[in-house]
């Protein structure tokens, strides 16, 4: 399976580590560290984290909340021109979305083996038959959002061993 992958702009790693930032504020409410963010000529218009346990919502991942706040900010629900940088890659609801919101770039760091569809499960970007096609950057500070993720993960495996060494 082909990727989709471009070169990357000056402001990409700066944008990537504001991602991180905002996925350190979703491992700080016990959510799954995901940042993202979305810039348009340089300006961000939206950001998000994952919040689908704090809002009991399957849907709160960290693209479809910057995607909402950019809506809400732009005061429009396509967001031709931005570029999305999201601290891991993402699924294909997530996907779906950056497609609908017409996303013009996606830049992500980590991917993802099990949920991925940006080369790692399946590589929708590339789907010709799609209506709607993006650039795609990947693997941007991956070892840093990568080792977020392993360390969350870890934690809470730990924590649930605990909990049933208690029981």
């Amino acid at each position: 399976m082909d990727k989709v992958y471009t070169i990357l702009e000056d402001s990409d790693i700066d944008f990537m580590r504001t991602a991180l930032e905002l996925a350190q504020q979703a491992q700080a409410i016990d959510e799954v560290p995901v940042g993202a963010l979305v810039v348009r000529e340089g300006i961000i218009i939206g950001r998000g984290y994952n919040r689908s346990i704090t809002m009991m919502d399957s849907t709160a991942h960290a693209e479809v909340v910057a995607i909402r706040d950019a809506g809400q900010n732009e005061g429009n629900y396509r967001l031709l021109g931005s570029t999305i940088y999201v601290t891991l890659e993402p699924c294909v609801m997530c996907i779906g979305a950056l497609f609908h919101a017409r996303i013009s770039r996606l830049v992500f760091g980590a991917t993802d083996p099990k949920t991925g569809v940006c080369g790692s499960v399946i590589n929708l970007p590339a789907e010709t038959r799609l209506n709607h096609h993006m650039q795609v950057s990947g693997g941007i500070l991956a070892a840093e959002a990568s080792a977020m993720l392993k360390q969350f993960f870890a934690a809470r495996r730990k924590a649930i061993g605990q909990h049933h060494n208690e029981n």
